[in-house]
């Protein structure tokens, strides 16, 4: 462990950098958390419709920063082919499918009528 570093925020901060960084996906995750923020703004969301958006928002990037770290780990200790490497590494890809999963569901229920009936009365 690098003992030059030992403010808890800098090495969070640092973690989603570098996760931001490395994993195409958390490139994804941001511009659609983006997208859901702006389109909040656009269909002026009420309070209780941002929380669900932000929660949904934050909920998604746990589970991809969790799955990030778990897979870095596991490569760490399993650099060769493992059935139990595979089973942590599919797991924790899983997590991230129920997040997103779960964040589309809450969030076309939000945006879907405010969206139809911006376009169709």
């Amino acid at each position: 462990m690098n003992k030059g570093h030992s403010n808890p925020f800098s090495n969070a901060f640092r973690g989603i950098v570098a996760s931001y960084h490395t994993e195409r996906n958390m490139k994804v995750h941001l511009v659609l958390g983006l997208l859901a923020v702006t389109l909040g703004v656009w269909m002026d969301l009420r309070a209780s419709e941002w929380r669900w958006i932000g929660l949904c928002i934050a909920l998604v990037f746990i589970a991809e920063l969790a799955n990030t770290a778990i897979e870095t780990l596991v490569d760490l200790v399993s650099p060769n082919d493992h059935p139990l490497a595979k089973k942590a590494k599919d797991a924790a890809a899983g997590a991230v499918l129920v997040a997103s999963g779960l964040a589309a569901v809450i969030g076309v229920s939000i945006f879907f009528p405010k969206v139809w009936t911006y376009f169709f009365g």
